[in-house]
């Protein structure tokens, strides 16, 4: 029934195989007026409204974080606990109690409240969630067998195809809204805040429908809503969703009791081959994401690459930037063999290369400061992959790293991924050269730090 009503309204439909329907107008005013309303029926009640309270904390002082001024209430203020409430979306992808929705919406959660289409309340705790991807997926405490959608292969997702929005905007309970795929492999969300990898839509989305659904027309689930473009708040018809591809390895990780999500690693850096590099590349076209720094044991590496190869598909995937590329190893999954394209000298191979986590090799072996030291609490790791994967460090670094800085570290202005140059002029090669450098010997201490590639230089007196 769902599918003779919307080929009535002349959309094409997604047949298995990735063929598409016959398309036809619609031939009465009984097939108008039906509409949406059978997909609807249908697809809406797996999708939940999310309320998650978030409890912080707060300084009660106002001049706390003011360098002058925090020297006097220093020590005279208390951290004040913050109440924020959460208004989110979920999808319902198992009848078991498993729900996709956003990590802004529930990620920091301490209480988290799922309330269905009918009125039935649950609890939910988070089982995984990644910032970086804006994901986290939820278990339902106590459910019954519940209504739920069945992922779609995002990667068959065509612009033009019809979409519908369900979700719970500015709280005035479930909504559907319907447009079409406007794009796909949006790596910016054209704000300057949003990275990732998105699929586009013109389905009016507004703040709630963060963590709803994105359906076809078929009611399966294309991705997660996370983000929309807009200068007022409101919809301005960019919306953005999480592809589905990415929701299937989320939900697959935390079904094997990940506790944090796990991306391959991929040991380079890269840029997106435009038409100037492609001519001094000499390609006959842009496209694909050059290799311009690869590390001794990277995956790639081992399977044969080299600087100035051109990636340009995952599994068969487009790949035309760094981003799109973690997207696509990361949906290849930990533990697989992905088959990558690679173009060099106008000739074309198909590798396959190990999709595996980054080494820790050299071992770490991080070290946290003592009540003894300088700044006790500091945690100090020695870098290698694994660390350069953790504080998103260049792949040239090398040294000592803080790993987290504590509450003494921070308060002189240490920060998570500096690298650890010199303590008091003198060298630090080394995990011991660093802890020999912290040692109480003074009263006045001067940091040189290397961060994000520009050095910095920290004084301050015990």
């Amino acid at each position: 029934m769902i599918r003779a009503a919307l080929t009535a309204l002349a959309v094409a439909l997604s047949l298995p195989g990735g063929a598409l329907a016959e398309t036809r107008v619609p031939q009465s005013q009984a097939e108008i007026a039906l509409g949406f309303a059978p997909l609807v029926e249908e697809a809406a009640p797996a999708v939940v409204n999310i309320y998650a309270k978030i409890v912080r904390e707060q300084q009660a002082s106002p001049f706390s974080d003011d360098p002058f001024f925090d020297q006097f209430f220093r020590g005279l203020t208390q951290p004040q606990p913050r109440v924020q409430n959460s208004l989110g979306s979920g999808v319902i992808l198992s009848a078991e109690g498993i729900v996709v929705s956003n990590y802004h919406v529930v990620g920091m959660a301490t209480e988290i409240r799922v309330v269905t289409t009918d009125r039935r309340e649950y609890d939910a705790k988070v089982i995984l969630a990644d910032e970086a991807s804006d994901l986290a997926i939820l278990q339902l405490e106590g459910v019954e067998d519940l209504p739920f959608l069945t992922l779609r292969d995002s990667d068959q997702v065509a612009v033009g195809e019809l979409a519908l929005a369900i979700g719970n905007p500015f709280g005035v309970g479930q909504t559907v809204s319907s447009g079409i795929i406007s794009g796909l492999a949006r790596t910016s969300t054209g704000d300057g805040q949003g990275f990732g990898y998105f699929i586009q839509t013109d389905a009016p989305i507004n703040p709630g429908n963060s963590g709803g659904a994105l359906i076809d027309v078929n009611g399966e689930l294309i991705g997660i809503n996370t983000r929309i473009l807009s200068r007022s708040g409101g919809s301005n018809g960019i919306g953005f969703a999480i592809p589905a591809n990415l929701v299937a390895e989320f939900v697959s990780q935390a079904k094997q009791g990940s506790e944090s999500f796990q991306r391959p690693w991929a040991g380079m850096s890269g840029q997106p081959v435009d038409a100037d590099l492609a001519d001094s590349l000499e390609l006959a076209k842009p496209g694909g994401m050059v290799i311009s720094d690869l590390h001794a044991a990277s995956p790639f590496a081992a399977a044969g690459f080299k600087v100035g190869d051109v990636v340009t598909h995952v599994d068969g995937g487009d790949v035309n930037s760094p981003t799109e590329m973690v997207f696509r190893m990361s949906v290849a999954g930990m533990g697989s063999t992905a088959s990558i394209t690679r173009l060099r000298g106008g000739e074309v191979s198909i590798i396959d290369v190990a999709m595996v986590p980054a080494p820790d090799d050299p071992p770490a072996d991080p070290r946290q400061l003592t009540d003894k030291a300088a700044l006790p609490g500091l945690v100090l790791a020695r870098i290698n992959p694994a660390v350069m994967t953790l504080l998103s460090l260049p792949l040239a670094s090398e040294g000592v790293a803080v790993t987290n800085p504590g509450q003494l570290g921070a308060r002189v202005g240490l920060k998570a991924g500096d690298i650890i140059e010199h303590i008091n002029g003198e060298p630090v090669t080394g995990l011991d050269d660093a802890i020999q450098g912290f040692k109480r010997t003074g009263r006045w201490y001067q940091l040189d730090v290397l961060r994000y590639n520009k050095k910095i230089t920290l004084r301050f007196r015990l």
